[in-house]
């Protein structure tokens, strides 16, 4: 059985931005819960990167007119045979749903960017070795209390990240299936294409080739370089076959 790595490309700024977002929301959950000076610094880190991308654009604006064009799509859906209607109807309450919540939620990350001991904890990150006990007694303090306080505090702050996050998953998943994987090949580890107004490419790769796509373009024009992981000794076949979805 081949082990499958799948590589996925953003061929606009709101999609690079909504990837960045997802990848952030999904490192803030991956430690907890929070018992160590590791685990926090962790988690920290990873607030102060969502504040920096949730302060560079409109990410509640693009989400809500995202949602809106989806639901575009679906109604397009509606009058084809054959389709099941349920599952649009399902769909289309879920789009509707999200959006509501989402505008009328505070502005994304406004609680986190309010807490005292994240504003703390953000302004010593980048100093090296800046959140030492004597840099911070706040967080050395915060990380000897009873560890269920300490939860019960993080799960307000992710909370307070839910609109967005249920938002960008429903969107990122109805893009990610809007096209299937098709079978491509590639000669002297190189292909490209067109991106018919794609907002993201999808790749499926063999580990044991051990290369990686090296990714240019945007939705209406793209090339893919495939380089080997060992760049001294790595070969790239002649001819590749690999799995592509132009989302």
């Amino acid at each position: 059985m081949h082990t499958q790595v799948l590589f996925e490309h953003p061929l606009n700024e709101k999609m690079r931005t909504w990837l960045r977002i997802e990848f952030l929301l999904q490192q803030l959950s991956a430690n907890l819960p929070i018992a160590n000076h590791a685990g926090a610094l962790h988690f920290f880190r990873h607030v102060g990167d969502l504040l920096d991308v949730f302060e560079r654009g409109e990410v509640r604006t693009e989400l809500l007119k995202e949602l809106e064009r989806q639901q575009r799509k679906l109604q397009a859906w509606v009058a084809v045979p054959g389709v099941d209607q349920s599952r649009i109807e399902i769909l289309h309450q879920q789009l509707k749903t999200a959006g509501s919540v989402l505008i009328s939620a505070p502005r994304p990350g406004q609680q986190l960017r309010e807490d005292r001991l994240i504003a703390l904890v953000r302004q010593r990150l980048s100093i090296p070795g800046g959140c030492c006990s004597f840099d911070l007694p706040t967080l050395h303090i915060w990380l000897h209390l009873p560890q269920a306080k300490r939860n019960a505090q993080i799960e307000a702050w992710l909370a307070s990240l839910e609109p967005l996050s249920q938002a960008l998953t429903l969107i990122l998943d109805l893009i990610r299936h809007s096209a299937p994987f098709r079978r491509q090949t590639s000669l002297n580890g190189f292909y490209q294409d067109n991106g018919e107004d794609a907002d993201l490419l999808r790749l499926m790769l063999t580990l044991d080739s051990e290369l990686y796509p090296q990714i240019s373009g945007h939705k209406s024009r793209f090339a893919i370089r495939f380089i080997p992981l060992d760049s001294e000794h790595g070969l790239v076949p002649e001819r590749l076959d690999f799995e592509l979805a132009c989302c």
